[in-house]
């Protein structure tokens, strides 16, 4: 999956247009000579871009863009208060507009891709505005949960992007960890109104927040992450001063009281919130959980049609591993009961040491490795960009996913990477690991993402916008790719990995519409993906729980996989001998983050009947 900061970028009009006179004439240089309502459309979009990246430090930082006159970002966090949110919807929703009194049939081909993308977006974020609760930029009912919350992001942002050259810097990095209590007070206060509206949490997310809360207030100061990064780096790069020091007084009299104030604000809820999972229970909840959906998979399937889609593909899927995992003598037992026991086969399972996780991400580094140097067979275009692969932090990893893709600087100064969740190694048995890796890196995000930002002759607005079931959906494409393309000819037991992996995602569309509009119990969810897939039940759990926060968000990777193999058989068949998988990738990631609908049009066209 996309990390945090790209899920808020997306949401946030890909967070990043343009940032200074050099980005806003980039932007414009891509757009070839046109008339009137070109130029018109193009100021519009920089327009926004302004509003919002000039808002957003948090943004111009992951991409790499808080230096030179936008230097004073890096002193600063996004303000994360209930007035700079409503400030920016009435910004926003005055674009928008703006943008539908533009006439976009006078606009060029590719304008018009971005115009489509644009008003998708704005329409579907705005009946969230609709709902006396989550109301931040994408569909979730909590502005605080176990994945969700400045307390779950900044302690990682701070030490994986915010960049430490010089004192300047270190300054900078103490002046946004004051930054930080203050934004923990913010989404204290909109919590707050979170739950006067009907929105409190259930009690297991309730319950592993405040575990997630407990283990960054529960390290000493001189041992949090938040202190130990600023005095090693500034160590590495021979910067005089007490920093560590500093960072301690900050953690101390600001950033952990504010921590805990959000703990003790939960905590007052705690006695009264429900078991119950699903959106349903809130006010206006089964039309919520549709707009979760509509904006998440960017479709019109209804809750009912994407319960059938997972029940169906669940079931075609499972019959494939059970062939497979005949071929190997497991015949006993259901397919998740013979998936279950090659989990626990001692041969597959690293030991839960911190030795062993470091031999499992060297055996990452090296599947990425052979990956990619079957990458130039079946793309045109290659990332420049590298991609690294690292654990997520120890402090979040509880109730952190499984893994996910952080995004590279636009100027190079980061590479991508993506992370790998190991608290506990026993969920991630060898013959999984493969798949996990096209799926984050090669040639999944990375490629999609990376490729996305380094597409040349295209605005900035088009290089960071994105859609999750278009990007989830080209993960799951991509694994697919893989086995096609023979990485798993002599891993039968890769193969049952990847298969898992289809049936998992299948599962997350029985599941999300269980929870939220069949009003399934977290306890039913997670027995249903046990029984189905053999999975860690401790994994499973944080999945199903991740589901309960993020309504609509697990359905996007199947109806975004779906899409992108039928377009692809349609190509195949509409083109017969003259179908060129270069050119589908190309065109497909050509286009950067778009909607479905965009997506299909557009393959539509390079494929003429």
């Amino acid at each position: 999956m996309m990390d945090r900061r790209r899920l808020l970028m997306t949401a946030a009009l890909g967070g990043a247009f343009a940032t200074s006179g050099a980005a806003r004439a980039l932007a414009q240089a891509a757009a070839p000579a046109a008339g009137p309502t070109s130029a018109q459309f193009l100021a519009l979009l920089d327009k926004i871009a302004q509003e919002m990246i000039l808002s957003d430090p948090e943004t111009l930082t992951a991409l790499g863009m808080d230096r030179g006159p936008m230097a004073g970002a890096r002193f600063k966090l996004s303000d994360r208060s209930q007035a700079k949110i409503d400030a920016d919807k009435a910004q926003f929703k005055a674009s928008m507009s703006d943008l539908k009194a533009i006439d976009k049939s006078q606009l060029t081909a590719t304008e018009q891709t971005y115009y489509d993308s644009l008003e998708f977006f704005g329409d579907t974020l705005m009946k969230g505005d609709g709902f006396p609760y989550g109301g931040g930029m994408y569909p979730s009912p909590y502005t605080v949960s176990q994945l969700g919350g400045a307390y779950q992001q900044i302690p990682d942002f701070l030490d994986s992007q915010h960049r430490i050259e010089s004192a300047e810097d270190a300054d900078a990095y103490l002046s946004r960890l004051s930054d930080f209590a203050k934004g923990l007070d913010h989404e204290r206060a909109r919590m707050q109104a979170d739950f006067a509206a009907g929105a409190v949490p259930p009690d297991f997310v309730i319950d592993r927040t405040l575990t997630q809360m407990g283990a960054i207030t529960g390290t000493a100061v001189a041992d949090s992450v938040m202190s130990q990064s600023l005095a090693r780096r500034t160590a590495e790069k021979n910067i005089p001063g007490d920093w560590a020091a500093r960072a301690q007084a900050i953690l101390t009299a600001e950033v952990y009281p504010a921590i805990q104030r959000q703990a003790d604000a939960l905590k007052a809820v705690r006695p009264g919130a429900t078991h119950d999972g699903g959106v349903w229970r809130l006010p206006q909840g089964e039309d919520y959980y549709r707009f979760g959906l509509q904006y998440y998979t960017t479709s019109s399937m209804t809750p009912d049609e994407v319960h059938q889609m997972g029940l169906e593909q669940v079931a075609e899927i499972s019959a494939r591993a059970d062939a497979v995992l005949k071929a190997q003598g497991l015949t006993q037992g259901t397919v998740g009961e013979r998936i279950a026991a090659l989990g626990k086969d001692p041969r597959f399972v690293y030991p839960n040491t911190d030795e062993a996780k470091e031999e499992l991400l060297k055996a990452l580094n090296e599947q990425m490795v052979a990956v990619q140097a079957r990458m130039p067979e079946y793309f045109g275009r290659l990332p420049k960009s590298p991609c690294d692969i690292r654990r997520v932090p120890k402090a979040i990893e509880a109730g952190a996913p499984g893994g996910y893709y952080q995004s590279p600087a636009l100027d190079g100064s980061r590479p991508g990477a993506y992370y790998i969740n190991l608290r506990d190694t026993a969920e991630w048995p060898k013959w999984t690991l493969p798949t996990l890796t096209y799926h984050e890196a090669v040639p999944g995000h990375h490629f999609q993402i990376a490729l996305q930002q380094e597409q040349p002759d295209t605005p900035l607005l088009m290089k960071v916008m994105g859609f999750s079931a278009y990007s989830e959906g080209w993960g799951l494409y991509s694994e697919q790719l893989a086995d096609e393309i023979g990485l798993y000819e002599n891993d039968p037991f890769g193969q049952v990995g990847y298969l898992q992996s289809l049936m998992f995602r299948a599962a997350r569309l029985v599941v999300d519409s269980g929870l939220h509009h069949k009003r399934w119990s977290r306890e039913q969810g997670i027995r249903y993906m046990v029984d189905t897939l053999g999975d860690q039940e401790s994994s499973i759990a944080t999945e199903v729980e991740r589901y309960c926060v993020w309504p609509g968000q697990a359905s996007s990777y199947k109806v975004g996989h779906t899409t992108w193999v039928r377009l692809r058989e349609d190509a195949k068949k509409r083109l017969g001998d003259r179908f060129d998988i270069k050119g589908f990738h190309d065109t497909g990631l050509n286009l950067g983050g778009v909607p479905l609908t965009v997506l299909e049009r557009t393959m539509n066209a390079w494929t003429p009947a």
